[in-house]
């Protein structure tokens, strides 16, 4: 019986916890000035893992990237009190980024645009940490992978992404609908289930979460988990009602 994991979302800004719509950061709604604490209340409520997001990372503004890996870090530091896991991503583009962050602790590291530009380096990563510390992100936008923060078209479809990611040994994937991230227009279930059923990963639905009903739909499609975010942080879905959805 496959694992269903609730992730709770903490997308990182000049170390504040923001969300944004459709991946634009002109449209960004701060919700945190303290990242450790949103990350103790979630796993205060039961929460085993965390999604964690670099956002400045993946828009590569350096300066602002560095106060999130300290906000990283200090989620580092509250986690064992409470057995759980972070799973981070957001401008890991080479091996020595990869490394690290998985050495100060991260149980999972997300790339995306490194996977899409350099599969070279994402089929050495995955040798070196193994099929369950990477992960790959494919965001997508009418049929095509985005990359760079999702402000660019990788220039590769879907379907060709998944097919040479899975030939690089990739078993974990976080797949995202752009249009719908941040809107709560619902999760793109059927495309993430289908991505699962084809070619064999742990897909991870993540953009546009609106309902319990689409959590415990998302379990019973066979996908491995879904992210949460702006429903988590305005109310919409109760984080130990979808987390009682992993126990099922």
């Amino acid at each position: 019986m496959n694992t269903f994991t609730v992730f709770p979302a903490i997308d990182l800004r000049a170390g504040q916890v923001v969300r944004l719509q459709e991946g634009d950061p002109s449209r960004q709604t701060v919700f945190s000035h303290d990242p450790a604490e949103v990350a103790y209340r979630f796993l205060s409520q039961g929460a085993r893992w965390l999604h964690v997001v670099n956002l400045d990372g993946a828009f590569g503004e350096e300066k602002s990237a560095g106060l999130n890996l300290r906000a990283i870090e200090q989620m580092l530091e509250i986690t064992p009190e409470f057995s759980a896991s972070l799973q981070v991503g957001g401008g890991v583009r080479s091996l020595k980024a990869v490394a690290d962050l998985l050495v100060r602790g991260v149980r999972r590291l997300v790339v995306g645009t490194m996977a899409i530009e350099h599969p070279e380096l994402l089929k050495q990563a995955v040798q070196k940490w193994g099929e369950e510390r990477i992960a790959v992100s494919l965001d997508v936008r009418n049929g095509m992978v985005y990359v760079r923060g999702w402000q660019e078209s990788g220039g590769i479809l879907l379907e060709d992404a998944a097919r040479f990611i899975q030939s690089c040994g990739v078993r974990w994937v976080v797949f995202t609908d752009i249009s719908r991230d941040g809107m709560q227009t619902g999760l793109a279930l059927d495309e993430a289930s289908a991505l699962a059923e084809k070619f064999g990963f742990q897909v991870i639905a993540s953009g546009g979460a609106r309902s319990l009903a689409e959590v415990r739909q998302a379990r019973e499609q066979g996908l491995a988990g879904v992210i949460l975010g702006r429903a988590l942080y305005e109310g919409k879905i109760l984080l130990e009602e979808a987390l009682r959805e992993e126990a099922c």
